[in-house]
């Protein structure tokens, strides 16, 4: 029996997989606000609905990796979203529409933690290389479903959801053929209650490394909410806020040369500093921006840190955990992205509200480097720098 899925497959399904949600984000506010006349708010409280379920769907994906088949929780995650999305082609008034973008949320939750379950026994490849790739096909993804998405809502809200069922139906027909192995752990014990037996001050750090995840995905939540309202109340068009996502998503692709030059020269924890401090201050330059260009700088300085600090911490993360525990530790690191993108526009929307965009934007900073602050301390400590 096979004992890997191979990278190449990985990165396929991941593509696809991302593809296929990145067709529903934008999407959502628009559909709910123009077409079924909603509230920004109702539309923003399924947004947090779908957010909290995906969260629901990585904590069950990461047990099932662990405690029952691989495969099988990877069929039933794919299966969730294409089901659902195959039906709200048909059916896509108000609530079937609000309660299929939930639905969809959960079975994308488990499909993310089991494809970076799965990335986690690939031993033909540093881990470090995997993730990395893993990241690339997240963002590529991206691009690719935010490009359509405009272009295809024009010809009716039928299309957008024939397409994002196509794409499922690519993510199934991979995960079906490929997905069927036995990780290397299983075959030495396959327990049903296994202990962890993640040493202690691995678990503590893995535990700071996803509240910075968590601090992260919220200040990140705000470029994909709060951001297009500041930007065009200082007179920017809509449509140059959409135009510095491109951006992003081009800058991470062609930086790949860049990243294999930090994997192969620094231990993870340094480059993971290094960053995640650029990306954080950042965030800092958002306090004096006024101008278009002065975004595009910070987007360029903030997708530069992400690049090389972001796609390796489940790397680390997998360094630490267990062997047979692995599948836990993605879900608890995919929970607390998740759970930072649910909580971000809240959060933004609170303080904007009470306060300032500046003492936001100097908030999120000061959470994101405090907390960076505490997991390379306490890596020093324990010696864990490169995991």
């Amino acid at each position: 029996m096979q004992k890997e899925v191979r990278l190449r497959w990985l990165f396929l399904a991941n593509l696809l997989n991302n593809a296929g949600a990145a067709f529903m984000w934008p999407l959502t506010t628009i559909y709910m606000h123009n077409y079924l006349k909603q509230s920004l708010t109702f539309s923003g409280i399924v947004l947090f609905l779908m957010s909290m379920a995906m969260i629901a769907g990585n904590y069950l994906g990461g047990y099932l990796f662990d405690h029952w088949r691989p495969y099988f929780t990877a069929l039933l995650g794919g299966g969730i979203s294409t089901v659902m999305l195959a039906t709200l082609i048909f059916w896509h008034s108000l609530w079937p529409y609000a309660i299929g973008l939930i639905i969809v949320g959960f079975g994308d939750g488990i499909s993310m933690t089991v494809v970076n379950a799965y990335a986690a026994t690939v031993t033909t490849r540093s881990n470090r290389y995997v993730f990395n790739m893993l990241y690339l096909a997240l963002n590529v993804g991206v691009v690719i479903g935010t490009l359509l998405v405009g272009y295809l809502l024009d010809l009716g809200i039928s299309v957008v959801f024939i397409v994002t069922t196509i794409c499922y139906l690519g993510l199934m027909t991979i995960t079906i053929s490929t997905f069927n192995v036995t990780p290397a752990h299983r075959t030495a014990t396959t327990t049903t209650k296994a202990a962890d037996t993640t040493p202690s001050n691995h678990r503590q750090l893995i535990w700071m490394i996803c509240l910075m995840i968590f601090t992260i995905y919220l200040s990140y939540a705000l470029w994909e909410s709060i951001l297009s309202v500041h930007m065009t109340n200082l007179g920017i068009p809509f449509r140059r806020y959409s135009e510095v996502w491109t951006i992003n998503g081009l800058l991470i692709i062609v930086s790949q040369p860049i990243v294999s030059l930090f994997n192969e020269r620094f231990k993870i924890g340094t480059q993971i500093g290094f960053g995640i401090t650029l990306f954080a201050l950042s965030f800092l330059g958002l306090v004096f921006a006024r101008q278009y260009v002065d975004f595009i700088i910070i987007m360029v300085v903030l997708t530069i840190g992400e690049v090389i600090g972001l796609p390796i911490a489940p790397a680390w993360v997998d360094d630490m955990a267990a062997d047979d525990q692995r599948g836990k530790y993605q879900g608890r690191y995919n929970m607390a992205l998740s759970l930072g993108r649910a909580v971000g526009p809240l959060f933004g929307g609170m303080m904007v509200a009470q306060f300032s965009y500046s003492l936001l934007f100097i908030t999120v900073t000061v959470l994101m480097l405090g907390s960076l602050a505490l997991v390379l301390w306490r890596a020093r400590r324990e010696h864990l720098l490169n995991g």
